[in-house]
């Protein structure tokens, strides 16, 4: 298929990204500029609110790591807390529907995985446009076995 992007490809909500990223360094600036600014302040309470920035700069840098990258050997699920690698066997189906905050990869074990990397939220034709070329790699590249095996249920 020709319309495939070419493998290694990252997705990523880069809108979002760029958001939470420059907040974060807004907020980290701001809050230890007043720390540095505000003269009545001990240098531990200086400490404490530069702490406090960096947490929070923190948080939101978390907040902006989830990507899915696909590769020759399968897909890299990274989400906020978690990151988890797929065979391109394992992926049964790839659902963005109306109204879900970001992509679902359903597994052959039955479950179902959350991709954040690929999320409608502020560019919402950018994440359909991202699902259904992960959908169309999904497709080429997971080798299925139509026929049951001999002693098997058909499904």
């Amino acid at each position: 298929m020709s319309d495939l992007p070419e493998l290694p490809v990252t997705f990523r909500p880069g809108h979002t990204r760029v958001v939470l990223l420059t907040a974060g360094a807004a907020i980290f600036v701001v809050i230890a500029a007043v720390a540095v600014l505000l003269d009545p302040l001990t240098p531990g309470e200086r400490v404490s609110f530069v702490f406090t920035g960096a947490l929070l700069f923190g948080v939101l840098l978390m907040l902006a790591r989830p990507k899915v990258v696909a590769d020759d050997s399968g897909v890299t699920v990274v989400n906020i807390a978690s990151k988890r690698h797929l065979e391109w066997p394992e992926i049964l189906q790839v659902n963005l529907r109306p109204g879900d905050p970001w992509v679902f990869l359903n597994l052959s074990d039955g479950t179902s995985l959350p991709a954040l990397g690929i999320q409608p939220g502020i560019a919402k034709q950018r994440a359909i446009a991202d699902a259904r070329a992960l959908r169309a790699l999904v497709e080429a590249r997971s080798i299925r076995d139509p026929e049951p095996s001999p002693g098997e249920p058909r499904g």
